[in-house]
């Protein structure tokens, strides 16, 4: 067990990097239709699926680089703490009935980070190691 312990830190940023682009593409899809735009999402945006859009790939370009990952990732999760109740809760009591099973996950995830850090490969850990 030990032997897979040695490779956490490492595993966290990858964790990191993944969920990060993975978020970015729902801002880039609403913004920018890339690679699609987003089903659904109104064109011209709403004002607050506008400020999303911007939280979702600025946030998830600081957190994929590890930059500020703390007050990032707790940004991220309370917007998507709001996606959710605003968006999916009306639609019903079950996540996998409301869709909202991914808002929850990123919710989870970036609150993960706010406590556990943005891992070994990571600006803030290449800024913390200078003199």
């Amino acid at each position: 067990m030990d032997k897979l312990s040695v490779w956490a830190p490492r595993v966290l940023s990858v964790l990191r990097i993944v969920v990060a682009l993975l978020f970015m593409e729902h801002g880039l899809m609403k913004v920018f239709h890339f690679p699609i735009p987003q089903p659904g999402a109104p064109d011209p945006l709403p004002p607050m699926l506008l400020a999303a859009a911007w939280l979702e790939i600025v946030g998830g370009a600081l957190i994929a680089l590890g930059l500020f990952t703390r007050p990032a990732a707790f940004i991220l999760s309370g917007e998507m703490a709001v996606a959710y109740f605003l968006a999916h809760a009306p639609q019903g009591f079950y996540p996998a009935v409301n869709k909202g099973e991914a808002a929850i996950l990123y919710c989870f995830v970036f609150l993960y980070l706010v406590f556990a850090g943005p891992g070994l490969w990571s600006l803030d850990a290449q800024v913390r190691k200078r003199p």
